[in-house]
């Protein structure tokens, strides 16, 4: 399995980001977006003019607003946000598709109401095609510099997984496989909503001793949740647990963290979303995993205290305070 080519779903940052990324192993790159003034800047000035507009994107990447387009690529990247992955599979599955062509998720989420991981929707809406998925601390802005990397690309097809590797592995990106794609995607989607309470800690001045021991204790929580939701425990110590929960939670990258600030700093939900002017995964996924962690049973204070603040109109400094005043108890349970 050798891919001489790719379409990417979604034309933000890190869609554009991958198209970089990925255009030294390519020889033709389609990028398919909702936006045709996005569509057009990437054919006419090689740059995306909304998203990473500083990245010079070589001739080879081309752009273009019909999915059904995409049915033709043999490697399909979705970097859509989690809410359009359904949307998208089924406009690919009624353009028709090679059973050969494999679809790689980067979406960090899981479904609002299902709670379906990406990789179970694609599954689904296109039943005869290979699944893969990627996650990691992988921030676009840095991605698109070439600046170095690691990412863990899970796949129950080890000659799938094996093609992928192979294909992004560059001298500054560096890919490791694993067949946990439940513990992949868990930890890409709930650390999300620790980003926006680390945001919350530090723009309510809390100090770096509370974010670092509120980071520790939401791994803790991680590893507890995904474990229930069909996780590996060695998944949740690797690139898309801790790694990439460390660099969402500290990152200025992190648009969840942005959220968290603005909320912690006494700004709206609505102002905060409206400044940052992108998706924030963290804000609907916080909804998504807050309702699995109460179907699976399990404890995640929290993932309740940010559901709290986002849609029960609890002040922040309550409570992130509401946090330390809990029982006391033994660290390892």
């Amino acid at each position: 399995m050798n891919f001489k080519s790719a379409a990417i779903l979604g034309s933000g940052s890190f869609g554009t980001a991958i198209a970089k990324l990925l255009a030294p192993k390519l020889g033709e790159i389609l990028i398919i977006g909702r936006d045709a003034e996005v569509a057009r800047g990437i054919n006419e000035n090689h740059r995306n003019p909304i998203y990473l507009s500083d990245v010079a994107l070589p001739h080879h990447v081309i752009a273009g607003t019909d999915v059904a387009a995409a049915a033709s690529y043999p490697l399909l990247i979705f970097a859509v946000p989690t809410s359009a992955t359904r949307r998208c599979a089924g406009e690919i599955a009624k353009a028709g598709l090679s059973g050969s062509a494999v679809l790689l998720s980067c979406a960090k989420g899981i479904e609002k109401d299902t709670g379906d991981r990406m990789s179970e929707i694609l599954g689904e809406l296109l039943p005869g095609n290979p699944v893969a998925v990627l996650s990691g601390p992988n921030h676009a802005e840095e991605l698109a510099k070439g600046q170095p990397a690691c990412a863990v690309i899970g796949s129950e097809n080890a000659a799938v997984a094996d093609a992928l590797q192979e294909l992004f592995t560059l001298p500054h990106f560096r890919p490791y496989t694993s067949t946990d794609l439940a513990g992949i995607e868990l930890g890409g989607a709930i650390k999300n909503v620790y980003a926006i309470a680390a945001g919350i800690a530090h723009g309510l001045g809390l100090g770096d001793n509370a974010v670092a021991a509120l980071v520790t204790r939401a791994l803790a929580e991680m590893t507890r949740l995904g474990i229930a939701l069909g996780g590996n425990i060695e998944t949740f110590a690797g690139l898309s647990g801790v790694g990439d929960l460390l660099v969402t939670c500290f990152s200025e990258h992190s648009r969840n963290h942005r959220v968290g600030l603005a909320l912690g700093q006494g700004k709206t939900l609505e102002d905060a979303i409206s400044k940052l002017g992108m998706v924030a995964e963290g804000v609907p996924n916080t909804l998504s995993i807050y309702e699995a962690s109460q179907r699976a049973g399990v404890r995640t204070p929290i993932i309740d205290a940010v559901h709290s603040i986002l849609y029960q109109g609890k002040p922040a400094a309550e409570a992130l305070m509401e946090l330390l005043s809990r029982d006391t108890r033994t660290e390892c349970e």
